[in-house]
């Protein structure tokens, strides 16, 4: 077999492939043995028609065709085996030449991983946010916990803000009430604005049992985008009652025995919080140095495959799971259609020119990946998706996506190489030093590095959901 490769431009090449007529042979022999066991023929049992019957009966075209087809693939593989190819995606082939006992031609177009020169990114140097911890944060953080610990109790009074009230709702859209635009019971605290807007208004003042009408833009279900008529009744007013700050808070809400050293604790893990915030910071922004520096050329191909894909996973998984059709998921977006499609691309380029940069990296700097690693990637993985670990491990076997879960870890390794050797600085002017941040800095890096790059998440996810369905 021959073959010779002729470059289109720098992330697609056309192979030339001949092939002498008896590399066939095995082919032929198959085809033949495979419509042996589909065809019966009067006189003759089934799997043992002779060859010449069955060019007499159905054309020896049909049986070449079925060689071909069979052969083609291996032929192709050889071909760009031969000549190290490092193509992306399936080939568009054309049969240039093929007459019965003579030599078969044919071409292959098929993108390629470009070659990519990785700069000098020593010269790097990103802002990122300072660590600053302020009484402010710490009294904050505090609030939090003391709201957790929280109690109720029923008050015959009109609602005011901080109390939690029980609702019943109903929603209307032109006067007719939505089939999913009712809700009983609903608890909700005065002032969280974590509901309808329009509903504190609505509601502060109301004794149990009071009933009032608002208008409100729905923000999810089958009318996400629409104004609609909301009517409200108070079922039962509750006031809430914050525990005290003291040293029996302290005890009740963690372990320790005073409040002053759950307030150092609050301390500390708010510099943990804000040092991980600020190494993803760091890892993003020194990846856009990088790719702005790289000169990447993009397969059209592959990016039009990538955009497809991810419109795809949207329609069919976020779709479906929040019960929105692309006019309510545009409404809620506040993007036309046009301004999403852009910003979809968008996102493809930059993922698909993450991944290339990062696994040139990858390679230069011969990265490899345990199975610790692996494995705790993953973990992290199924946390993300909302699958327990087993189940997520399963949908990435089954799916065969186990090479691109360690293809992310790579990534992120490869890019804490970059940020290790680039400098960052804090906002006061502080070098900023990562090193303590190593194992979650791959972790960090990862999911950073491959939101947008890879398609794994949401196959595994969707393989996942096909199976709990089955």
């Amino acid at each position: 077999m021959k073959s010779a490769v002729e470059t289109l431009n720098p992330t697609r090449v056309r192979l030339t492939v001949e092939v002498p007529f008896e590399e066939l042979k095995p082919s032929l022999d198959a085809a033949y043995k495979k419509i042996n066991q589909q065809v019966t023929v009067p006189g003759f049992r089934k799997g043992k028609i002779p060859a010449r019957v069955i060019d007499q009966r159905f054309g020896r075209g049909a049986v070449l065709e079925e060689a071909i087809n069979d052969a083609l693939p291996k032929f192709y593989t050889e071909a760009v085996n031969g000549v190290e190819l490092n193509v992306l995606g399936q080939p568009d082939v054309d049969i240039t030449e093929f007459n019965d006992g003579d030599e078969l031609k044919f071409t292959a177009e098929v993108d390629i991983r470009p070659t990519i020169e990785i700069p000098d990114y020593s010269g790097i140097e990103v802002t990122v946010d300072a660590i600053e911890i302020s009484d402010e944060d710490v009294d904050k953080s505090l609030e939090q916990l003391r709201e957790r610990f929280a109690s109720t109790s029923p008050v015959e009074r009109a609602a005011a803000e901080g109390d939690v009230v029980i609702l019943d709702l109903e929603a209307a859209v032109d006067g007719e009430v939505l089939e999913d635009g009712v809700a009983k019971g609903v608890s909700y605290t005065i002032g969280s604005g974590q509901l309808l807007e329009g509903i504190d208004e609505a509601v502060t003042g109301l004794e149990a049992g009071a009933t009032a009408s608002f208008e409100s833009e729905l923000k999810g279900g089958s009318a996400t985008g629409q104004t609609a008529t909301v009517k409200v009744e108070v079922t039962a007013v509750q006031a809430r009652e914050l525990p005290a700050l003291d040293d029996d808070f302290a005890q009740l809400a963690s372990e320790f025995d005073t409040l002053e050293e759950l307030r150092a604790d609050s301390v500390k893990r708010l510099e943990r919080i804000k040092q991980y915030d600020q190494a993803t910071q760091a890892q993003e922004k020194v990846l856009d140095a990088l790719l702005e520096l790289t000169e990447v050329p993009l397969p059209e191909k592959l990016l039009k495959d990538e955009i497809e894909t991810r419109t795809h996973n949207l329609e069919h998984h976020q779709f479906e799971a929040q019960g929105l059709d692309w006019d309510s998921f545009l409404a809620a977006e506040g993007k036309t259609r046009e301004e999403f499609d852009a910003e979809i691309e968008s996102q493809a380029r930059k993922g698909i020119k993450t991944q290339f940069v990062l696994d040139e990296l990858v390679s230069k700097e011969k990265l490899s990946v345990n199975q610790e690693e692996l494995t705790e990637h993953l973990m992290r993985r199924a946390a993300g998706s909302g699958m327990s670990p087993d189940q997520f491990a399963q949908a990435v076997v089954e799916g065969g996506q186990v090479p691109l879960l360690v293809g992310e870890v790579a990534r992120g390794k490869a890019l804490a190489v970059v940020v290790e050797a680039v400098k960052v600085l804090d906002t006061n002017g502080e070098v900023v030093d990562l090193e303590d941040e190593d194992a979650e800095t791959v972790e960090a890096t990862a999911a950073t590095a491959d939101e947008t790059a890879d398609k794994a998440p949401a196959e595994v996810e969707a393989a996942a959901e096909e199976k709990t369905e089955a």
